[in-house]
């Protein structure tokens, strides 16, 4: 069965540009021209991924990506922006965008970006569903969340692929660029602020003591582990 991709943009030629040469490529496609109908659709169908125009009418492509996350639709989103447009990258991926192109891009750099991002959201439905368990902290991936003793918590879906590769590589020290490449599957060129960002956000939700922290730890130099807190 053909994956079904979603394209959001405005700009019909890049539309039909797009539309040709993913369908060309073995993909099955559908269409959204403004923010409104593009949340419409994407909580109608269950799409493989959605590529996702920054500059949108009726809602921008960060409202609407925001809006997916918060009602927990979860579909991998390469985000498209222009040169001249003023985009902060670490704020679209910490919306939750799995990656983005700059315009003007060629229709073999889109599909390479897509199957990129394709195959690790493969990865992770293929991934062990077995709960892991450091401390009071049980991580549970078939439900995205984690629990602190009896309470629940729940997770951007970032967040949560952040904490489970930690989870998955418990007591080893992981690079920065480890993890963006392990969790973002993409290589920012030295930019690891979406990293902090991230291990900020998981020490709010899991550590006692955020200043003091017994899950996550900084290793001066090298990058984080996720490791058992100390009795």
């Amino acid at each position: 069965m053909k994956q079904n991709i979603l394209i959001v943009d405005d700009e019909k030629s890049i539309v039909t540009l797009l539309n040709f040469n993913i369908e060309k490529a073995g993909f099955q496609t559908d269409v959204a021209y403004d923010g409104a109908e593009a949340i419409k659709k994407a909580e109608a169908n269950d799409y493989d991924l959605i590529i996702l125009d920054l500059m949108l009418p009726e809602m921008d492509g960060m409202e609407v990506c925001k809006y997916l996350r918060n009602n927990k639709i979860d579909t991998p989103i390469l985000m498209l922006t222009a040169k001249d447009e003023e985009f902060d990258k670490v704020l679209g991926l910490e919306l939750g965008a799995d990656d983005y192109l700059t315009k003007p891009f060629s229709p073999k750099e889109v599909i390479a970006r897509m199957k990129a991002i394709l195959r690790r959201s493969n990865k992770e439905k293929k991934s062990s569903y077995s709960s892991l368990k450091i401390g009071e902290l049980t991580v549970y991936p078939e439900r995205y969340e984690a629990e602190i003793g009896e309470k629940v918590v729940t997770f951007t879906r970032k967040e949560f692929e952040l904490l489970h590769y930690l989870a998955n590589n418990k007591g080893k020290v992981i690079s920065r660029d480890q993890l963006l490449s392990g969790v973002w599957d993409y290589d920012f060129v030295g930019d690891t602020r979406i990293v902090d960002v991230h291990v900020s956000h998981l020490r709010d939700k899991i550590e006692p003591d955020t200043k003091k922290p017994k899950y996550i730890k900084t290793v001066r130099g090298l990058g984080y582990k996720l490791e058992e807190p100390a009795t």
